[in-house]
């Protein structure tokens, strides 16, 4: 998909109130003293953040579980006036974040945001296993199809090669590109499936599609491509989509055409919003595909900065990956060597809700 339709957002949003922002600020600081220097990566840190995150505006709490729990059309909700630091640290070059307390506020409010919508989780593959990113441009990558680019960033399910994706992950902007010109894309399968061709979603339904695994993830040895998997799953009338127009390929024709008629349904039902300091957008990994368009970078400590947080419906699936008390998956390389060593289970996998 190489060109996108913008227009205005049409997400379900909440803004929260001056003094809905000023609690939750509170909320931010007894947070940040609660944690010291802890890891957070770990479950006590997860439980301390999620015990004061239940003193979070019941208004926001509500729209958190409603969409946790039913979705919407759009398949995205925004939450305005999230707390973050003041001042704000320099955006960091290297795409890294020194130390979290750094910017303490906004990385306690995203995390209590994400307790309400699941469990969080990182990759060890992915920015050194941190459960928080940095999403930031860096010098040199400027092109690349990864969080690190600044060029126009495909539409894609988030870690869709991976057998343990996130159900909804969360961007929190906390200073925007300089031009306002990086628009967060986002294409809800509501909005497109119905114009689908019966031969098209008849295929799309197939598994004959795989996914290339992203360059992140093959830093500690994990290259390759997902298995064969379908693009649409679930009921006929409720489909869920996983998607990557960079890193997915078709394994027949049929499959090929079928992919281009779901892009070209795709790109007019975009929505397209410049995300400003203390906005921050969920995304359900299901139900919608993400993007961004390009923008440029100076790379002097003053450019679009964004924090990133992936949850799971279901922690306890992915026990095998993962150290005992701990929320970072495995290298990619080391859970499908484990995969096909593993002894048949006469049990099925519980399957992933939304």
């Amino acid at each position: 998909m190489s060109s996108t339709a913008l227009r205005a957002g049409d997400l379900h949003e909440v803004r929260l109130t001056h003094d809905e922002a000023a609690g939750m600020r509170s909320l931010c600081h007894e947070a940040v003293e609660a944690l010291g220097d802890a890891d957070l990566s770990t479950q006590a840190a997860m439980t301390a953040v999620e015990l004061i995150g239940c003193r979070l505006p019941q208004r926001l709490i509500a729209a958190l579980v409603t969409f946790r729990c039913t979705g919407n059309a759009g398949g995205a909700l925004l939450v305005h006036n999230v707390p973050v630091d003041e001042p704000l640290p320099p955006t960091p070059t290297d795409g890294y974040l020194a130390d979290w307390r750094a910017a303490g506020i906004a990385t306690t409010a995203q995390l209590m945001i994400m307790s309400h919508l699941g469990d969080v989780i990182g990759y060890a593959d992915e920015k050194r296993g941190r459960v928080v990113q940095d999403i930031a441009p860096i010098a040199g990558a400027e092109l690349q199809q990864e969080n690190s680019g600044s060029a126009y960033l495909e539409l894609h399910t988030e870690n869709g090669f991976h057998p343990f994706k996130p159900d909804l992950l969360s961007l929190l902007c906390l200073r925007s590109d300089h031009q306002r010109s990086g628009r967060t894309l986002t294409g809800s399968v509501h909005r497109l499936w119905p114009g689908l061709s019966s031969t098209a979603l008849a295929v799309l339904r197939q598994p004959l599609f795989r996914i290339r695994f992203s360059s992140s993830f093959t830093q500690l040895g994990s290259t390759g491509y997902s298995e064969p998997v379908a693009v649409l799953s679930g009921p006929p009338d409720d489909p869920d989509l996983t998607a990557d127009f960079h890193g997915m390929e078709p394994i027949t024709d049929e499959a090929r055409r079928a992919l281009d008629e779901l892009a070209a349904a795709l790109t007019p039902s975009l929505n397209s919003i410049v995300l400003g300091a203390g906005s921050m957008l969920v995304v359900d990994n299901w139900r919608a595909v993400h993007g961004r368009t390009g923008f440029t970078a100076r790379h002097d400590g003053t450019d679009r900065w964004l924090r990133r947080c992936f949850a799971v419906a279901d922690l306890r699936r992915s026990r095998g990956a993962r150290t005992a008390g701990g929320r970072v998956l495995a290298p990619l390389t080391t859970i499908l060597a484990d995969r096909t060593t593993a002894p048949p289970s006469s049990h099925s996998q519980p399957a992933v809700s939304r």
